[in-house]
């Protein structure tokens, strides 16, 4: 009785949680479109209307309602769901690190590490491990990153020569690929690795350092101050 008692008691606290989480995603969804509200709700009753219609045409307008109702929620968690991802993208679109926060919800099976390669004018390549090889994520300007994907890719050249390298620059340019695509056309790659190769994989570029653990840079998202924004000890 106790553990159940426990169980509802954590449930209940968990659907305030979500309701809210999902309140604040509107929320920030309709500051980018405005129309999501009506949209989610015409395709909810667009739905439910159809169903319920054709309910009473074969008159079993009860089961047809309740099955429209349940289609019609399902409509609008699908609509509202890639409205709020179009608008994250918006939002997160030209802004530094917008790439690696994408990279950072690739899926399973993917180990991502921020900034492995960084210029003075802040061009980034992110690095993406998975069964598909060695992925290079690279945001800033083209011609730069070019530059600085070779010098990454040299350097791996050393430890992982049998793995295949992939490069992404985010862009809308040619050969560029949008931020909001960057996903899709990573798991659209060949799988050539298996399990304990990916492993091994990590170990060797694990050893091989990075830029984020040989520069003094501040935790967090990819920041825009460098060495110079963090906070001196007070003195003696």
């Amino acid at each position: 009785m106790a553990r159940k008692a426990n169980s509802d008691s954590a449930d209940a606290a968990a659907n305030p949680g979500r309701l809210k989480q999902i309140a604040l995603t509107y929320k920030m969804t309709r500051k980018a479109d405005s129309k999501v509200g009506l949209v989610v709700a015409a395709v909810g009753i667009v739905t439910f209307g159809v169903f319920l219609t054709i309910g009473f045409l074969i008159d079993h307008p009860v089961y047809l309602g309740i099955l429209g109702f349940l289609l019609a929620f399902l409509a609008m968690a699908i609509v509202f769901g890639r409205r709020a991802e179009r608008a994250a993208f918006g939002q997160m679109e030209g802004q530094p690190g917008a790439a690696a926060a994408v990279l950072q919800n690739v899926g399973r099976g993917w180990t991502t590490t921020p900034a492995v390669a960084m210029n003075r004018s802040q061009d980034v390549v992110h690095r993406a491990v998975g069964k598909a090889g060695i992925v290079l994520v690279a945001e800033g300007n083209p011609n730069r990153l070019k530059t600085l994907l070779a010098a990454e890719k040299k350097k791996m050249a050393r430890i992982v020569v049998d793995v295949p390298v992939h490069d992404i620059i985010v862009g809308d340019g040619d050969g560029q690929v949008p931020l909001k695509r960057v996903r899709t056309t990573m798991l659209k790659l060949p799988r050539v690795l298996t399990g304990p190769q990916v492993t091994s994989t990590n170990d060797r570029l694990r050893a091989m350092g990075d830029l984020m653990s040989n520069m003094p840079l501040p935790k967090g998202p990819i920041p825009g101050r460098g060495a110079r924004g963090q906070s001196r000890p007070p003195r003696g």
